[in-house]
Formats: C-alpha cells, sequence, structure tokens
C-alpha cells in the first residue's frame, strides 16, 4: 500500500500531525488537495482501527465457508466457487450466510467485497444472492395473471 503526492499539493509532517496544503489555487490543486486528504485519513484509520464490509448471502442452500486462504462460496451453481483470499484481507465467517471482510487497505477491502458479491449479485424478484449487509435490494412484483 503506498500513496503518491501529486505535483500540486504539499505534504508535511510535525508534531505528530500530518498537513496538506495546495501549492496553488488552481481548480486542479484544490481538488487534488481533497483527495489527497483522504487518501492520508485512510492510511492512517486503516493502521489504527482498519476497515471491515460484511456481506449477507440470501438463498435456499446458498452459504460460505472459509478453508484455510480459500473461501468457498456455494451460490446455487452445480460446483463451489472458490475464492483465494488475497494477502493483507482477513475473512471470517461467524454464521455460514454471513461474510466479514477485513484489512488495512480501504480500496481493497471493497474490492474484495466486490468480487464476492460479482459471483452471483441479488436478483430483484426474490432477492436472492450476496448482497452487502447495508445495501437495500428494490424488489419487483411478479408476473400477473
Amino acid at each position: 500500500m503506498f500513496f503518491v503526492v501529486p505535483d500540486e499539493v504539499d505534504v508535511s509532517f510535525a508534531n505528530d500531525e500530518v498537513k496538506v496544503t495546495p501549492r496553488s489555487d488552481s481548480k486542479r490543486a484544490r481538488a487534488l488537495w481533497g483527495t489527497s486528504r483522504a487518501q492520508v485519513n485512510n492510511l492512517v484509520v486503516g493502521v489504527s482501527t482498519g476497515f471491515t464490509r460484511k456481506l449477507d448471502i440470501t438463498g435456499v442452500g446458498y452459504k460460505a465457508s472459509v478453508q484455510g486462504k480459500i473461501l468457498q462460496l456455494s451460490l446455487g451453481y452445480s460446483h463451489d466457487v472458490p475464492f483465494p483470499i488475497p494477502e493483507g484481507i482477513t475473512i471470517v465467517t461467524p454464521k455460514p450466510i454471513e461474510i466479514i471482510i477485513s484489512g488495512i487497505d480501504k480500496r481493497q477491502v471493497g474490492q474484495v467485497a466486490s468480487e464476492i458479491r460479482a459471483h452471483r449479485p441479488p436478483e430483484p424478484y426474490k432477492g436472492k444472492g450476496v448482497r452487502y449487509s447495508d445495501e437495500f435490494i428494490f424488489r419487483k412484483e411478479g408476473k400477473k395473471k
């Protein structure tokens, strides 16, 4: 995990503080100032507390389990879907229908959660699939006679 400081921004360290300031008053410098500040903040928060994403699995027979460095997903296909857990990421399954992804890199935690969800995204009719725990699925009405 690393962070490249753009040319339009100055980063200084003093008295246990990190200060990010724009070098000019241009629109690009101010935009990169906010982006740089947010990335530095994510680095500090990631190292101090870490980031967590929670996924819920809905569907009859759908489940997940961790076996070593592999997450086994049973999502209604004719076979289980193995998902290799990347370095720096911890995946825990307290219940078979719940996946908790944690790590120090916010981008990587979100990317892993997105890749797991992509194996079976929630469908709008019955709501079956893998979804974020805070995600709302708009349900559609079924066929009428």
